[in-house]
């Protein structure tokens, strides 16, 4: 990608010229390159969380606050749990719960259940979760959205 520019230089005496390249790099296109990639990765980025989708139960309680990333588990409304966007089997789940967390108690676990889903599925997730050891469960549900949003 460097430059390769010819310098003419006057042979003393004969009257030639002779070219002796000159080697240059040029960052300005890479800088440029860099810049739009910066920028289309911050735009993309937020949109790649999106995770599986349900339809959550709408609820007025303050978001949750804290440091490090929450694990999800998602039951859908066919009952089928998900850990992360991975589809599993609900014996499976506080084995592969441990493992990812390295058997950290405090791991923060957050269930997000579909409204329509009955409540002991919800239930049932949340036992095995607990059961497996990890102390901070909670449920997931939406913001209600006022009057004047709602279409």
């Amino acid at each position: 990608m460097a430059a390769f520019l010819m310098e003419k230089s006057v042979d003393a005496g004969r009257g030639r010229r002779a070219y002796r390249p000159m080697a240059e790099i040029n960052v300005t296109p890479f800088v440029d390159i860099m810049l739009v990639l910066l920028i289309v990765f911050m735009v993309t980025a937020p949109l790649l969380t999106v995770g599986v989708s349900v339809d959550l139960p709408q609820t007025s309680a303050a978001p949750i606050r804290g440091q490090d990333e929450p694990l999800a588990v998602t039951v859908r409304a066919d009952g089928a749990v998900y850990l992360q966007d991975t589809k599993i089997e609900i014996e499976e789940l506080p084995e592969r719960l441990r493992a990812i967390t390295r058997n950290n108690a405090e791991a923060r676990i957050f269930v997000r259940g579909d409204r329509t889903l009955a409540y002991g599925r919800v239930m049932e997730v949340m036992t095995r979760i607990t059961t497996a050891g990890f102390t901070k469960v909670a449920l997931v549900t939406e913001q209600p959205q006022p009057a004047a949003r709602r279409r």
